[in-house]
């Protein structure tokens, strides 16, 4: 099986390699027009036949290193390094992820799975996606280069084939461990395509804005797999580590939020070019920036340039990716200077009171933050570097920089729907804004009153002050959101003669794309929400002998037993709690303890409870070697919930924009006829 998946391997370069040359050749053939003895145009089809076959190729090297792993082949490295036999069969599918040459051959394979989906799509526009499968086989080389010579993931165990492997890290042997990589794999390797449309189109002088609404749809579903990736590894950090907490500012976290925010802010600024032929060099920026930085994530997870609880050993390979970098953006700027006249505005931002303006200012922040955090992930790497010494930087820095960072962001999530296009009114920001501002103040003024204050017996508090902002101006940021849903609404129920429910469907399908992003916003108030239940966060610990109690909160904790288990994969131990409140016995939650037997390695397995106001999170920190009692320590997390329920409104949001709106010819069919020529105005509308 290693003899077939190294060969695959190598068929799967030489098939992208082709794929990039002959495709390459082609191109250049057909722009100059220049007769040749080979037809340019068959030329082009069999290199995108040949991108075909490197993901069947890759695909069958996928297959090897997963059937290793199920058959317990320890003679490969890779599988005696990370799988065992006990391991239970979802982890030892997972083991294709779990470590450097596996994760970068399913890197390589989702790669090649995107180009396989784009080149089956060739015939929408023949040329401009002839250039965009040419580039990702040039990236698609890179990867097989990567996986031939660098991190060979089939290499042969030297010495006597072992009996059994190392098995899997105990952290990864978590559910969502299952579905959180691949998700941001998707989301990481899924910004590739719209880099290459985005090249392709600046080398080609693709007329219009046509390649953006081509990628729009890409860019979309890629930017939706890596928000739910960041948030699957939110949820692990929380549930898994046993540390109360959900983001720690980690390197790796902070390399899968870096794209997450240029990738934001180049879903918003499109707009702009699509309906006004603005910030088109912004925009072939941006999506260039996002492709470097997801490359910069890979760099800093797979190379161990940083230390985290996600990254892999130090390794060789970042010199690779430092390389690859390097020769990605220097394509990229010459390309922008050969090819700058293209990209001139075809308007100027008329007002500073207008959509246009809150599209540049949410831009602007973003990149701060996206700056910022940059920054702050690679201080330590520079310091080194410079000094000698490595500087760490911790959540702090990034607490005091990004914080109000993104409440500024939240507040534009409000504002920008209200303002019009070009410039506004003061009489149409009395009537827009009106509602909100006192939704606002109504909101800081009942926080005040229920306990929220920012000063505290002469003290300041940081986390009251900005709580006390994100609870108010989220309230205000979804009075906005509503209300434009409402107006809209009305109106079409009005003249439809239909009730308001059935109005608000129709106005929301009749451009799913505006009302979806819409549906979005109001998932980052109720995950800002969440994040802001952080500043009451209470914790507490103590050693509990039987029937001893711990009191958090509204709850009381009573230690009832303490247990033992074990099977093949590892050796347990619970601690069983009786959780009180008022009075009255409500539930029992057992903490645990793990030592898994291939590793020798112990892990935590939290018990969480979970309710819409807050969640009670107990960890058992191990024994008293002393007295042999558990320690116990628990946590009282406010409305953590809101978090995960966020993202779900968040996906739900991009489904819908995803989702084709309905012709104005199409949404009148659906409108009783005797209403239809009163309800025109209403059914037609862009964003």
């Amino acid at each position: 099986m290693a003899a077939f998946g190294s060969f695959t391997l190598l068929i799967a370069l030489a098939f992208a390699a082709y794929n990039l040359v002959a495709g390459a050749v082609a191109l250049r053939l057909i722009a100059t027009g220049r007769p040749s003895r080979i037809s340019p145009e068959r030329l082009a089809d069999t290199a995108r036949r040949a991108g075909i076959a490197s993901f069947v190729a890759t695909s069958g090297a996928v297959f090897a290193l997963v059937w290793a792993a199920f058959t317990n082949n320890f003679s490969i490295t890779y599988i005696m390094e990370h799988s065992n036999r006990a391991l239970p069969a979802a982890y030892k599918f997972a083991a294709l992820w779990s470590g450097q040459e596996g994760s970068l051959l399913f890197w390589a394979w989702l790669l090649a799975g995107y180009g396989f989906v784009l080149r089956l799509m060739h015939k929408n526009d023949v040329k401009l996606y002839a250039y965009a499968g040419t580039i990702l086989a040039g990236i698609q080389v890179f990867f097989f280069l990567l996986l031939n010579f660098a991190v060979p993931p089939f290499s042969l165990f030297n010495g006597p084939m072992p009996t059994d492997g190392n098995g899997l890290n105990p952290l990864l042997q978590y559910p969502e461990m299952v579905i959180h990589p691949p998700m941001l794999y998707l989301g990481y390797v899924g910004f590739s395509v719209p880099f290459a449309f985005a090249l392709g189109a600046l080398m080609m002088r693709y007329p219009g804005e046509k390649w953006i609404r081509i990628t729009r749809r890409w860019t979309m579903v890629t930017w939706m797999f890596l928000t739910c990736g960041i948030f699957l590894g939110m949820h692990w950090a929380y549930a898994v580590l046993g540390w109360g907490g959900y983001w720690g500012w980690d390197p790796v976290e902070n390399a899968s939020f870096m794209p997450w925010l240029t990738g934001t802010a180049f879903l918003h600024s499109v707009m702009m070019q699509e309906k006004k032929g603005m910030m088109k060099s912004w925009n072939v920026w941006l999506i260039f920036s996002t492709f470097l930085l997801t490359i910069l994530g890979t760099t800093l997870t797979r190379g161990g340039l940083v230390s985290s609880v996600h990254a892999f050993a130090q390794s060789s390979i970042s010199n690779w990716f430092i390389t690859f970098m390097g020769i990605v953006l220097a394509i990229c700027t010459f390309t922008y200077i050969l090819q700058r006249d293209h990209l001139q505005s075809e308007h100027q931002i008329e007002s500073l009171v207008s959509r246009e303006s809150s599209f540049l200012f949410n831009n602007l922040v973003l990149l701060t933050a996206c700056f910022v955090i940059l920054w702050g992930t690679l201080f330590p790497i520079i310091s080194e570097y410079v000094q000698g010494t490595k500087v760490t930087v911790g959540p702090p820095f990034y607490d005091r920089v990004a914080i109000p960072i993104g409440l500024f962001l939240l507040f534009l999530t409000g504002v920008g729907p209200l303002l019009p296009w070009r410039s506004t009114s003061f009489r149409s920001i009395r009537r827009n804004f009106i509602l909100p501002v006192i939704v606002l103040w109504s909101a800081v003024i009942v926080l005040l009153a229920v306990g929220v204050q920012p000063w505290r017996n002469g003290a300041f508090s940081r986390g009251d002050f900005f709580a006390l902002i994100a609870f108010s101006v989220g309230a205000a940021v979804v009075t906005a959101v509503l209300s434009e849903f409402l107006r809209g609404a009305r109106v079409i129920a009005r003249q439809t003669n239909r009730n308001l429910l059935v109005g608000t469907w129709m106005l929301m399908r009749r451009n799913t794309r505006r009302y979806g992003g819409y549906i979005v916003h109001l998932g980052v108030v109720v995950v800002v929400v969440g994040l802001a239940g952080s500043a009451f966060n209470q914790n507490r610990q103590a050693e509990m002998a039987l029937n001893q109690s711990l009191t958090i909160g509204p709850y009381r904790l009573e230690e009832v037993g303490f247990t033992q288990d074990s099977n093949s994969n590892y050796d347990s131990e619970y601690a069983l709690l009786n959780v009180y409140e008022g009075g009255k016995r409500q539930f029992q939650i057992t903490p645990e303890r793990r030592i898994y037997l291939a590793s020798d390695q112990p892990e935590t397995m939290v018990s969480i409870h979970s309710t819409p106001v807050w969640d009670l999170y107990v960890v058992f920190e191990g024994t008293n070697p002393t007295t042999g009692q558990p320690i116990i320590k628990a946590f009282l997390n406010p409305l953590v919930g809101w978090i995960w329920a966020g993202l779900l409104v968040i996906v739900i949001g991009t489904l819908m924009a995803l989702v084709p709106s309905l012709s104005p010819a199409t949404a009148a069919l659906r409108v009783p006829a005797a209403a239809r020529m009163h309800a025109e105005p209403a059914l037609k509308g862009g964003d």
